[in-house]
């Protein structure tokens, strides 16, 4: 991993032991821990978020705690499998399990990635029309030209950085939550006493929501981030990569613990937020973006669409990249290609061309006529079809001692680790169920 401000010591066996200051140790888990905290709440996760809100109110509130952990333990196990193996996740997945097992995964992977960045150019369209009348189509193809440019052209540093500042623009929730004074007792009773209702409404949106918060891009994300970042040091040989010092997977937990508290906070009040606002007011629909954007009338008042749409663009600059590129990541793992944003396009043609592919499909997806706003909420649960596959992959993988020698996982995080894994199939299999009936 990357420190910054840090001195690279060099020890015996070749790898790098990060030694810094603890300033630049803040410095570096508020960075990187931001980036995937914040891709996190990406346009699909605000709509999300925001229609469970507006739809069921404040007793929604408790699904923010009680997917903390979850988050986390998915995260670490990603990062911790990218940072022990020297491998990004698919490359791992290559290597261990058979083709039955490997293609399947990526299809679906390839496909929650795609739909979710499909549904966010679409949401940071209709974000941006609500400040300028500018035709929908046109806004999509500039806004994934934009992004794809930024990919293409940006170094991964460059990309890095600009991620972090743009993830301080979720902020605007906390405030308008709190400005919007909501009932303090429905509040706790919402956040501290589940309400499960077992019909479709319900687990589609519970599906939903765990979709878009513990999406597989994430994993592929995580894991490619780490690979990333140990190159960016030197380490260019699978072998310089291949395990991790206490120290380093401290840090990495220390990172995961930042990104995914700001994005669970950032969670609670968007839901806060529009329960206490639309839902309030008997507006248990969103309809279109202009209708989202009435959550951040406490704060912005008739400014209100402009904080919205530079919110939903913002993590949209955020996310989509991380969506497009991962899923580039994992289709060249698989098939063999040289890929990296640290290479330039002409070193890794294949790689920049899927990350292009993949924009292009997102974007054609927003040509059907398909309400936006609902294309965010859609989005989400296409991603909680495919999470839980993967997420028993991973947990098979890190308890594996061929894949990670000593660091297999402890007893601990092996409990947060599986039942997170039983919590996302019985939420999945329970929509499918009401599907039926």
């Amino acid at each position: 991993m990357v420190a910054e401000n840090a001195a690279a010591i060099t020890n015996a066996d070749g790898r790098g032991a990060v030694a810094g200051t603890r300033r630049g140790g803040v410095i570096r888990a508020l960075g990187l821990g931001l980036i995937t905290g914040a891709a996190d709440d990406d346009c699909s996760a605000i709509g999300t978020y925001a229609q469970a809100g507006a739809k069921l109110g404040p007793a929604f509130l408790w699904t923010a705690p009680a997917t903390l952990p979850m988050m986390f333990a998915i995260v670490y196990l990603s990062a911790k499998l990218g940072q022990v193996s020297g491998k990004g996740l698919f490359h791992v997945i290559r290597d261990v399990y058979p083709r039955w097992v490997l293609y399947p995964a990526l299809v679906g992977v390839l496909l929650g990635n795609t739909f979710e960045a499909g549904a966010d150019i679409g949401g940071m369209a209709a974000a941006l029309n609500v400040l300028a009348p500018v035709p929908f189509r046109w806004t999509v193809v500039a806004v994934a030209a934009i992004i794809l440019a930024l990919q293409i052209f940006g170094s991964y540093v460059f990309i890095r950085n600009v991620f972090r500042w743009l993830a301080l623009s979720l902020l605007a929730y906390v405030a308008a939550a709190f400005l919007a004074k909501p009932d303090l007792w429905p509040v706790l009773r919402g956040t501290l006493v589940p309400t499960i209702r077992f019909d479709t409404e319900f687990l589609s949106l519970l599906v939903a929501v765990i979709g878009t918060t513990l999406s597989a891009y994430l994993y592929t994300w995580q894991s490619n981030q780490e690979v990333e970042e140990e190159i960016a040091m030197g380490r260019t040989r699978l072998a310089q990569r291949k395990g991790a010092t206490d120290e380093e997977l401290r840090h990495t937990r220390r990172d995961i613990k930042i990104g995914m508290c700001f994005s669970n906070l950032i969670m609670y009040f968007i839901i806060l937020s529009t329960a206490s606002t639309l839902h309030k007011a008997g507006k248990t629909d969103i309809e279109s973006a202009a209708q989202a954007a009435e959550a951040l009338r406490p704060l912005a008042g008739n400014l209100a669409g402009w904080l919205f749409a530079a919110g939903v663009v913002a993590v949209g600059f955020l996310a989509v990249p991380v969506m497009t590129t991962g899923a580039a990541y994992d289709l060249a793992q698989v098939v063999g290609w040289r890929h990296g944003l640290g290479a330039r396009p002409r070193e890794a043609k294949a790689f920049y061309a899927a990350i292009a592919g993949f924009t292009a499909l997102g974007v054609a997806m927003n040509f059907f006529g398909v309400n936006p706003m609902k294309m965010l909420v859609w989005a989400g649960i296409v991603q909680g079809f495919s999470t839980p596959p993967l997420m028993l992959l991973i947990m098979l993988m890190t308890n594996r001692r061929d894949v990670m020698g000593e660091r297999t996982n402890g007893w601990k995080i092996n409990v947060l680790g599986w039942l997170t894994t039983a919590c996302i199939f019985a939420a999945t299999i329970g929509l499918v169920i009401t599907w039926f009936r």
